[in-house]
């Protein structure tokens, strides 16, 4: 466990204060002792399925539970959607709490209308920005995964007002550019005749995921690591050592690349890039507990 600015000693100390009182905080409220279970053993989630729909724009599917501010906003990861375990696992937890939820599909993924390979991070971030802006009520934490955080990244630059702080797991910001731009000549001039980038991945059904040039040369547009990122609120950045999609100096180098103060990087020893086991949700839903006490105090 680090801390940007701070003693790794100091850190440690500092998370494990907030993890426990997390949890105190949970238990007593009836949460992921009883919650987590549940949420993994598939009870129905209450929630239902709505669309909205955008001016010459696909339509958008989402799920929303209404509640108290600050709201949590899921960002699913590349191919992903929003009924993953990480996502059902938060909506039960934000509905103990009585804290407002919103979960969705991007364009062309899950239920949401489009076409999945005419997607791009500009697509995507367009789709952040109309929930926020349209869906989401008030400041809100939005927790990002992989893709997700990038995504999560850019909507904070875009709307701060609308950000109350921000939990990125597995984050994958600029990614797939730094690994394009990584490449040897040769290989890249291979890559844009194929007009493909195939990158290996034990989490696809596929085992691999594939971009297309053009959706390389558009994400370029958007990476955000090569200058400070002028983000001021409450960060947490969870990530696994053995993640073998989005390797963990990624969520180092947003740490120190955000200008907040209040910066927290978690890692964990076998944490892979999912992050979806019991423990790895325990663990987000205690630091998204922590940011929603330490919000409302401060309020």
């Amino acid at each position: 466990m680090f801390s940007v600015g701070g003693g790794a000693r100091n850190m440690a100390a500092v998370v494990l204060r907030s993890c426990r009182k997390g949890l105190s905080h949970i238990l007593k409220n009836g949460g992921v002792a009883t919650i987590l279970p549940k949420t993994l053993g598939g009870v129905r989630q209450k929630s239902y399925v709505q669309y909205v729909t955008r001016p010459e724009l696909p339509k958008l599917a989402y799920r929303r539970v209404n509640g108290k501010s600050p709201g949590v906003v899921f960002l699913p990861g590349y191919g992903s959607n929003m009924n993953g375990l990480k996502a059902e696992a938060l909506e039960e937890f934000c509905r103990s709490l009585g804290h407002s939820y919103l979960r969705f599909d991007y364009t062309g993924h899950g239920l949401s209308e489009g076409v999945f390979t005419d997607g791009t991070i500009g697509t995507w971030k367009k789709d952040v920005l109309f929930v926020l802006d349209e869906l989401a009520e008030g400041p809100q934490i939005m927790v990002g995964s992989s893709m997700g955080s990038w995504l999560m990244l850019l909507a904070a630059i875009a709307r701060p007002e609308k950000t109350a702080a921000l939990v990125g797991i597995s984050t994958a910001a600029d990614h797939v550019v730094t690994a394009f731009k990584s490449m040897s000549l040769e290989l890249r001039k291979e890559i844009e005749e194929k007009g493909v980038l195939t990158m290996p991945s034990k989490h696809r059904e596929e085992g691999a995921y594939t971009f297309t040039v053009d959706f390389l040369k558009e994400a370029e547009n958007h990476c955000v690591l090569q200058s400070p990122i002028p983000i001021t609120c409450p960060v947490r950045l969870i990530h696994g050592l053995k993640d073998d999609d989005a390797p963990w100096h990624i969520s180092m180098q947003v740490a120190e690349r955000v200008l907040s103060p209040d910066v927290d990087i978690i890692l964990r020893r076998h944490g892979q890039h999912r992050m979806a086991e019991k423990d790895d949700i325990k663990l987000m839903v205690y630091t998204i507990d922590d940011l929603i006490d330490k919000l409302t105090t401060l309020v």
